[in-house]
Order: C-alpha cells, then sequence, then structure tokens
C-alpha cells in the first residue's frame, strides 16, 4: 500500500473532475473560437468554469485569465502588470515559488529587485515592507499567502493595504492556500492573484490570473488574442472544465476540509515532538492545516525520503536537487536555519483522501528508525 503526503506538490485529481473533463476530449471536442454550435458548447463550459473559479476566490467571472498553470500565472501578473509602466523597484519575498523569483530576476534589467526580510518563523517582515514602500509609488510588491515549504500564511492583506495607499501594485501566489484556506480576493486587497487547478484535486495543466481591472495588465503571449486578449492560445477545455468543478468542491467543502486536514496534522506533529531530536520549522506561525515541515537531527532529508519512499510512504524533501550537487531550501535559508539542519528537512502535505491511521503508520517508521540509529 503506498501512503502519499505529498499534496503540496500536487493532488489526486477529484472523480468529479475527471467526470466532467472526458467528454470534452472525446464528444465535446471543438475549438471554443469556433462560431458553429460545437464551438458554442465548448466555449459555454469554458464560461462556466470561469463563474467557478470566480466564485471560490469571491470575484468576478470577467477577472479570471485562464493560463497553462501556475508558473505561466505568475509570469503573466508580474510581468504583464509592470509592462507599461516606469517601474523603480519590485519588491519581493525570498520565500517565493521560483516562478515568482526568476520572472523578478529577469526584470532586473528595467528596475532595482529589493529581497524582503523573514523572520525565523518564515514570516515577511512588517518592517521590510515599511522599509520597501517608504518614499516609493511606481513600484510592484509580489508576497505568497502561504509559502508551500512551510506553510507559513503571510499578512498579505495588511501588507495590501500599505500598498495601495500609496499607488503600488501588489501581487500574491494564491496558489498553495486556495482550498485550504478562504481566499477573498476583494478583502485581501490585492491588484493581482494566482491560481493552480492541480492543487485544488483538479487537473495539471491549468491555471489562472484573478486581476484588479484597473490594472494595465499586458499579454505576454502575442496570437489569436483568447482570454480576452491576454492570454493568446487556444483554450485548454477539458482541463478548464475540471478546474471549475474542482473549484466548486473546494468551496463547498472548504470547512469541512480545514477541519480533516487541521486533524490530521496536529495528530502527526503531536506525536512528533515525542521523537528525540526533531525541529519543526515554522512552528509558530499562522500555517496552512496541512502542511509539517521537519528536520530529523542527523538524518539527512533526502536519505529519510528514500528510506520512507521504500516503506511506501511518499513525502517531499526540502532540498533542491540540482545538476550536480545538492541545496539547502532556500526558504529555510532566508529563515536563518542553519545549513545542515536545513539539508535534513522533509515536508509532509496531507490531502483530503489521507487518515488517522496512515499518520499512524509514518510515525510508527519514524519512531523505528530513531531507535535503530540511537542503538548505534
Amino acid at each position: 500500500m503506498t501512503i502519499y503526503f505529498d499534496n503540496n506538490a500536487t493532488t489526486p485529481l477529484a472523480a468529479e473532475a475527471l467526470e466532467a473533463m472526458l467528454p470534452y476530449y472525446k464528444e465535446f471536442y471543438a475549438n471554443p473560437s469556433s462560431i458553429h454550435s460545437a464551438g458554442r458548447k465548448a466555449r459555454d463550459a469554458i464560461n462556466l468554469a470561469r463563474e467557478q473559479v470566480a466564485s471560490l476566490v469571491h470575484a468576478h467571472s470577467s477577472q479570471i485569465i485562464f493560463t497553462s498553470g501556475g508558473t505561466e500565472a505568475n509570469n503573466l501578473a508580474i510581468a504583464g502588470s509592470v509592462s507599461g509602466m516606469e517601474l523603480d523597484d519590485i519588491g519581493v519575498s525570498p520565500i517565493e515559488h521560483p516562478s515568482v523569483r526568476d520572472v523578478v530576476r529577469s526584470l532586473k534589467s528595467r528596475c532595482s529587485v529589493t529581497e524582503l526580510k523573514v523572520s525565523q518563523q518564515g514570516v515577511v517582515s512588517e518592517e521590510s515592507i515599511n522599509k520597501f514602500i517608504d518614499g516609493k509609488h511606481n513600484f510592484l510588491l509580489s508576497v505568497m499567502l502561504a509559502n508551500n515549504e512551510t506553510g507559513a500564511v503571510q499578512p498579505v492583506a495588511n501588507f495590501a493595504d500599505k500598498v495601495r495607499a500609496v499607488g503600488g501594485i501588489i501581487h500574491s501566489d494564491v496558489v498553495q492556500a486556495l482550498g485550504k484556506l478562504d481566499v477573498n480576493f476583494e478583502t485581501l486587497g490585492v491588484h493581482l492573484m494566482t491560481l493552480s487547478g492541480h492543487k485544488i484535486y483538479g487537473p495539471k495543466g491549468v491555471g489562472a490570473v484573478v486581476y484588479d481591472k484597473a490594472i494595465d495588465l499586458r499579454p505576454i503571449l502575442l496570437g489569436g488574442g483568447q482570454e480576452k486578449k491576454l492570454r493568446s492560445g487556444t483554450e485548454n477545455v477539458a482541463a478548464i472544465v475540471g478546474f471549475g468543478v474542482a473549484a466548486e468542491l473546494a468551496k463547498k467543502r472548504l470547512n469541512e476540509s480545514y477541519k480533516h486536514l487541521l486533524e490530521l496534522r496536529e495528530k502527526f506533529e503531536t506525536q512528533l515532538k515525542d521523537i528525540p531530536g526533531i525541529v519543526l520549522f515554522a512552528e509558530d506561525a499562522d500555517r496552512l492545516p496541512n502542511t509539517t515541515f521537519f528536520s530529523l537531527k542527523g538524518i539527512d532529508g533526502e536519505t529519510l525520503l528514500m528510506q520512507l519512499d521504500m516503506q511506501g510512504i511518499e513525502v517531499a524533501s526540502g532540498s533542491a536537487c540540482g545538476s550536480t550537487n545538492l541545496q539547502p531550501s532556500h526558504v529555510l535559508s532566508a529563515m536563518g536555519i542553519d545549513e545542515v539542519t536545513a539539508m535534513g528537512a522533509v515536508r509532509v502535505s496531507f490531502g483530503l483522501q489521507n487518515t488517522a491511521r496512515e499518520v499512524d503508520v509514518l510515525i510508527d517508521f519514524l519512531k523505528q528508525l530513531t531507535s535503530i540509529k540511537s542503538s548505534h
């Protein structure tokens, strides 16, 4: 039996989403830009999905632009929003996803880039935000709502108030928070927000930008002018349909999901703390209900991941594998965690399909592993 505890990387596709998608591969395969009835049927399916995704994040359907995933959505939101403006500076948190960090880095030829600071709990420093904003007007700030490694939730609404007060632009990658927290575009106060389908039990290969239409958002892909001329390319109808259904499911079961995930995390962490040598990252931060990021003293994270994998337990390592060497997590480095501890980091992220019994299996193996190690 395989136990899957890597839901922050991707979630299993919901049966309801798959069922809704299949007709758009087999029967209703027309191009949604075609004006015949089959094309209109495909267009209607996209419009319904747009409403479903908008409803999940408390936005209007006209504010949703579908993309090929979270990475493209981050690129469009950031590069597309600053394309037509005189830009002085971009502020970015050091714990962002590479699709944010790298697109910001690509804009260094146009403006300065300021890396914000985070606390030891993995939360972006309000002091560094204030320092970044001070005296500026033509700038963009990008801070994710919840970190994919630690699960630490950022006070984005507070930052958005500060940014709007001085006329800046704020973007938030909410990919990890979506479906786990009540993500409200209006109350969050950001100008741009990015989403991904496969983190909420929808299909891979589809995401979205949610945007304030007061922003001069410009396309980064040129072509046929689909998606309100902001994202050219024939729409992936089946994936968009699946995303819509997953969004509708996520909205219906949000409270139930939160309760279930938090129960699993609390059960796991209560037992985890009984194991000698455990370091729990961002323990005191407001975190996603499903995420635990920890290190076991004296055990390399990649080694632990492989040992768990041989037992049929699938988790994620906190180190990123390069072509020739392993590097500690950039998130933990930003938090000031020493390299040895960071290299031991492992992330467990629970999903709706996980059970309390599966948590016990993982804890039993970790206890067994540490007892063997201590006996040597």
